[in-house]
């Protein structure tokens, strides 16, 4: 039995393999996308307000 040497870089089988796994890839992470943007999160409903009197400050120069 003989070896043979591959000269050539890639074969067209190796570009198409390489290019479906990529398209894959991003048909993944786009849907997931998609479905994470679908979620609906919930607000909050009341307001957070805190006052601060001014006795508390003082004034640095």
């Amino acid at each position: 039995m003989q070896f043979e040497k591959k000269t050539r870089a890639g074969s067209t089988r190796d570009i198409i393999k390489l290019f479906i796994k990529i398209i894959l890839i991003c048909l993944v992470l786009l849907i997931a996308v998609i479905l994470i943007d679908r979620i609906d999160f919930p607000s909050p409903i009341k307001k957070i307000e805190k006052v601060i009197s001014n006795e508390n400050f003082e004034i640095v120069k």
